[in-house]
């Protein structure tokens, strides 16, 4: 029977974490896009059935934009360094592949409240929606910025806080955009 290999302490598991750093990009990119969608579409006071379809394109096409980006440079990197090829150990279409589910996965979750508005017709979901969107793209994004933080090595409180500071950031600015295109269109 073999024995399990102690690993050094710090040392990470890349079986275990091999896609986690696209899953932190596909996710941080996935909530901060999609929530600056949802922003410039309040902040230009556009219907929530806009702000689900501008929503959803974003999740789409920028999520298929980000997972073909992977996959080009994780190809060209192999075919730049073909002698160690295999070192490399991360097949390209699953980088394209882990880098679109989390994504889409993570955001999904800035529409998550329009989705339960729309279905469920609530007066509470209707009135709440964006501040609902507001707290829990805030929740996911220092979730992902807790990972990101362990797969660094920074430390995970830092990590959350920054990100949330960089999504809050890209929310302001496109809420402020979307209200001023308004203003000066209207």
């Amino acid at each position: 029977m073999k024995e399990a290999r102690k690993k050094p302490r710090g040392e990470i598991d890349l079986l275990e974490h091999k896609y986690l750093p696209e899953f932190v990009y596909g996710g941080i990119d996935g909530a901060v896009t999609t929530f600056a969608v949802v922003s410039g579409a309040i902040g230009a006071s556009l219907n929530p059935v806009i702000v689900l379809i501008l929503g959803f394109a974003n999740l789409i096409g920028d999520g298929f934009s980000m997972s073909i980006s992977n996959y080009l440079s994780t190809k060209s990197e192999r075919e730049l360094h073909p002698k160690h090829r295999f070192s490399f150990g991360k097949p390209p279409v699953k980088t394209a592949l882990a880098t679109f589910l989390s994504f889409f996965i993570i955001g999904f979750i800035p529409l998550f409240s329009f989705v339960l508005a729309a279905i469920f017709k609530n007066n509470y979901l209707i009135s709440s929606q964006f501040a609902l969107s507001f707290v829990l793209t805030g929740v996911a994004l220092c979730v992902v910025g807790f990972f990101k933080g362990r797969i660094v090595g920074k430390h995970p409180l830092k990590s959350s806080i920054e990100t949330l500071i960089i999504g809050g950031v890209a929310a302001a600015l496109a809420f402020m955009a979307g209200y001023l295109v308004k203003s000066f269109l209207a």
